[in-house]
């Protein structure tokens, strides 16, 4: 039952297993609890935990029946309708036409494996001052840490306005004894955080403002709620996730004595998530949980999320009124590495000179070294300029003038370079087409963009046959490396 490979099969019962071996060697008894996340949510593993405490402790008889997982449903019927879940969800999600992808994750149905974990827990004085701050302006320290997320997902996309998903409770209208009751009532919703130029104590009011709204549709269906963004149903509208959670436990001498000679020697959760923040309110504080896949660094998803906790806090405290898109996320380490370490270049650039003009002084210089390696091909300096000449005089002789924009679609590759030097060298600007883009996001980009030209090849030339501007094909032109 090696979590990293065994997984349990949703075609067979049960849902929720202890399993247990003695272990000879250490003297001991060994169990671990397997459950899928469709039979119990966090709310629920904490009702299956009181319960063991209550037979340890010798009060089974003191439980009170269990609540059918049936009436929940029953109750969550009888809610807001689909019709009003729309009109929320459109408001919220209508003018956002681009997915927030942190790091370029875009794989949202993963299994969990690759996934990196790390738990951190935020300093005392810091979570005190948060809550502080939370009771200074009326909010939830919920809003707090979704704004910081936020902050932390703006640096991460690029964006000023970010989607993410907002594990929901799903009790707080599940009706009498859903707080008791086993079963999956927690939702995933996408919520829309604004970190742009509006100050810090704004931004704050406005997401508590969307995360109290939201409470009433917290039994909506994702499905529906991704249907009312602008973005193409093809493409995820998140790939990111916030799961905050109570998790405050009062400890006392009868559950410490019924607990002992046990225990818990580890614990692990997933999603199909590529990147998920848990964050623990342990009543006082506070404890982050970074689950992101490893090339990531969870470690490093941590330390962003509360240098941003930190900066919300400070501003909060100090400036109010500054913009939340100037709140710190990296680290100092990590600042002091991309501002200075990796600028500490011996070598002096010119700074009257394009690009592509420095690439022609190397072409001069050493034509025969390798300027572009691609898997097992290679071009030269000479070689490469040689073939942006042609691309660049082929589009000069197509009346390409100055500071006109060409668009590019062509694949990762040779190509590629060969086509952004070619478009430089003709004075042109160029617009990067991805042609992993749906079509629909490929056609607005050229509509948007209005470039008097496309430079594509026999790869992605069918993604642009029905636009009605010029197509320039490496392939067919000679062009191609």
């Amino acid at each position: 039952f090696d979590a990293r490979h065994y997984r349990l099969d949703l075609r067979r019962a049960p849902m929720l297993q202890l399993v247990y071996a003695q272990d000879e060697a250490q003297a001991r008894w060994v169990a671990i609890l397997l459950f899928h996340h469709m039979a119990l949510d966090h709310t629920a593993l904490e009702v299956v935990q009181q319960e063991m405490q209550a037979h340890l402790m010798g009060e089974a008889g003191q439980l009170v029946d269990p609540v059918p997982y049936r009436n929940y449903v029953a109750q969550a019927r009888l809610g807001t309708s689909e019709a009003e879940h729309e009109a929320f969800f459109r408001q919220m999600l209508g003018g956002i036409d681009e997915p927030t992808l942190a790091f370029g994750l875009a794989q949202v149905q993963g299994d969990g494996r690759g996934i990196e974990e790390v738990t951190v827990a935020v300093d005392e004085a810091l979570s005190l001052g948060l809550r502080s701050q939370a009771r200074r302006l009326g909010v939830s320290a919920a809003s707090l840490i979704h704004l910081a997320w936020g902050r932390v997902m703006a640096l991460a996309s690029g964006q000023e306005n970010v989607v993410f998903g907002t594990v929901l409770l799903g009790r707080m209208q599940g009706g009498d004894g859903a707080d008791r009751a086993l079963g999956m009532f927690i939702n995933t919703l996408p919520i829309c955080v604004s970190v742009g130029e509006q100050s810090v104590r704004d931004a704050v009011k406005m997401t508590h403002a969307r995360l109290t709204a939201m409470l009433a549709h917290e039994h909506a269906s994702l499905a529906l709620a991704q249907r009312c963004s602008s973005v193409a149903s093809s493409t995820p509208l998140f790939s990111a996730l916030l799961n905050y959670r109570h998790s405050s436990i009062e400890v006392t001498d009868a559950l410490l004595s019924a607990w002992n000679g046990m225990q818990m020697l580890s614990s692990e959760e997933r999603t199909n998530y590529p990147l998920t923040m848990n964050v623990d309110d342990l009543g006082d504080g506070f404890s982050l949980t970074a689950l992101v896949e490893a090339r990531i660094g969870a470690q490093r998803i941590c330390d962003y999320m509360h240098v941003a906790l930190r900066s919300l806090f400070d501003a909060l405290e100090h400036a109010p009124r500054q913009p939340v898109q100037s709140l710190a996320v990296l680290p100092p380490t990590e600042r002091r590495q991309l501002l200075d370490t990796w600028n500490a270049s011996p070598q002096t650039y010119a700074h009257d000179t394009l690009i592509h003009g420095q690439f022609e002084a190397c072409a001069v210089a050493q034509p025969d070294a390798v300027a572009v390696v691609f898997e097992s091909r290679t071009l030269t300096y000479g070689e490469l300029n040689a073939r942006a000449n042609r691309l660049a005089h082929r589009l000069l002789s197509l009346g390409i003038r100055p500071d006109e924009r060409v668009a590019i679609c062509v694949e990762r590759g040779l190509d590629m370079i060969v086509g952004l030097l070619g478009i430089l060298k003709a004075g042109a600007g160029y617009v990067p087409l991805d042609p992993a883009y749906p079509l629909e996001r490929l056609a607005f980009m050229i509509e948007d963009s209005a470039p008097v030209a496309i430079v594509v090849h026999t790869a992605t030339q069918a993604l642009l046959v029905d636009e009605s501007v010029r197509l320039i094909d490496l392939d067919n032109c000679g062009l191609a490396s």
